[in-house]
């Protein structure tokens, strides 16, 4: 898998010391990241660490070995508070000293897959400037609230929603929760539609084969930018005659749907010149 990593257009890829790791392997898979955060960067994704949490005892250890140049970001998870983020950011800041890495250069996404982990989601998403996302976590979720995570998803969709709410509320990122039936496609493309609908910007993928489908779902169509640049050309063209709306196409378009629409064409932009530089990253 980690061979193969460089070859995907992930935009991240999440090594993991937590839950794939048994117990007896942790020390040997922390070396193995190690000397692999370059590598699965090498294809212009992101590399990211997915480490034990705080209450393991592992954590400090972790940091230890996985904070180098070439490492993009943490994965905290389990997270359930303020505390625990705090206590990664400091070790971060001394790590980042005693390497000579740029402070504040290592992001943080939060994984929050526990009852009590949505209720404290908020006060841990402002904790730290570092928390760059919000991740759903369900399989864990649906665990701790002793239920079945079923395809339809009901169990979830409260806390579901409240991690994306959090996230915007945070002015962060929200990305959901990874979809386990990777051979159920279509089931798969209908789920991630709903979570955008829900607020969602990406998605924890599980398998090769839902990349394609998800940039797809998230990244606006080639009408839908065309759209958004006449909406943003037509409404500056209304203030500079000292109007705050315009018709276009028979729809009224006001400051909200400006703003909708300028925030649509920076997603594209961010998007495409991301594109970019992996290709450059490839060649």
């Amino acid at each position: 898998m980690i061979e193969k990593a460089p070859t995907l257009s992930a935009d991240i890829i999440m090594l993991d010391l937590e839950d794939s790791v048994p117990a007896a392997e942790k020390e040997t898979a922390r070396f193995l990241v190690k000397d692999s955060i370059e590598k699965v960067g090498g294809g212009g994704s992101d590399a990211y660490v997915r480490i034990n949490g705080r209450a393991s005892g592992l954590m400090e250890e972790d940091l230890v070995e996985v904070v180098q140049d070439g490492l993009k970001g943490i994965v905290l998870p389990k997270t359930e508070g303020k505390e625990e983020v705090l206590a990664l950011e400091r070790k971060l800041d001394e790590l980042e000293k005693e390497k000579q890495l740029k402070p504040g250069s290592i992001a943080v996404q939060l994984l929050v897959e526990t009852a009590r982990g949505v209720v404290l989601a908020y006060e841990a998403a402002t904790a730290s400037k570092r928390v760059s996302s919000v991740l759903f976590g369900a399989v864990d979720y649906t665990r701790d609230m002793r239920v079945e995570l079923t395809k339809e998803g009901t169990e979830v969709f409260l806390a579901r929603a409240q991690v994306a709410l959090v996230a915007r509320a945070a002015g962060i990122i929200a990305i959901d929760s990874p979809w386990t039936a990777y051979g159920d496609v279509e089931g798969f493309i209908k789920d991630t539609k709903f979570g955008r609908q829900l607020g969602y910007e990406g998605r924890m993928l599980i398998h090769p084969t839902q990349i394609e489908p998800c940039h797809q779902i998230f990244t606006p169509s080639r009408e839908a930018v065309e759209y958004a640049r006449r909406v943003v050309q037509a409404f500056d063209e209304a203030v500079k005659r000292g109007v705050a709306s315009v018709g276009l196409d028979g729809k009224m378009i006001d400051l909200a749907v400006y703003r909708a629409q300028r925030d649509l064409l920076s997603a594209a932009d961010t998007i495409a010149e991301r594109e970019m530089l992996r290709g450059k990253g490839q060649a």
